[in-house]
C-alpha cells in the first residue's frame, strides 16, 4: 500500500458540510483530500490516476456519482471509487458493484469504516 502521506482522496458530494467533515478526517488521518461540490466540476479538474482514490456521493443533482463513475470508464481514467449513499437499495448496491466500485457506504459514514475502505481500495491500487 502507498505510504498515506502520497495518497490523494478526491471527495465529491454536493453537501458542503460533509465535503468538509470527510476532508477533515481524511486530514486527522494524514491523507490529503481535495473536494468538489459535483462531478462535473471534478472532471473539469486535473485528475491524477496515480496513488488517489474517489468518495462520492452516488446520488447528487446532475451527474450522479454512478454516471461519474461511467464517465471516468469512458475515459480510461482508473481510480478506485467508494460510494456513500442515504438511500441505500440493493438496486443501487448492485449497479455500483457491477460497474466496478471497490465499496458503498451509508451515510453517516463510519469515520473508521471509511479509512478502512480507501486503505483497502489504495493496498490494490496497482490494479488501476
Amino acid at each position: 500500500m502507498p505510504d498515506t502521506t502520497s495518497i490523494c482522496v478526491y471527495v465529491i458530494d454536493d453537501d458542503e458540510s460533509m465535503r468538509h467533515s470527510l476532508k477533515m478526517l481524511l486530514f486527522s488521518a494524514g491523507i490529503k483530500a481535495m473536494t468538489y461540490k459535483s462531478a462535473e466540476a471534478f472532471l473539469n479538474s486535473d485528475i491524477r490516476e496515480h496513488n488517489t482514490c474517489l468518495v462520492t456521493d452516488f446520488k447528487m443533482p446532475g451527474l450522479g456519482g454512478l454516471g461519474l463513475q461511467q464517465q471516468l470508464i469512458e475515459k480510461d481514467i482508473r481510480i478506485p471509487v467508494i460510494f456513500l449513499t442515504a438511500l441505500d437499495s440493493a438496486e443501487d448496491r448492485k449497479q455500483a458493484f457491477g460497474s466496478g466500485a471497490v465499496g458503498f457506504l451509508r451515510k453517516p459514514v463510519d469515520d473508521q469504516a471509511l479509512l478502512d475502505t480507501i486503505h483497502w481500495a489504495m493496498s490494490g491500487s496497482e490494479h488501476y
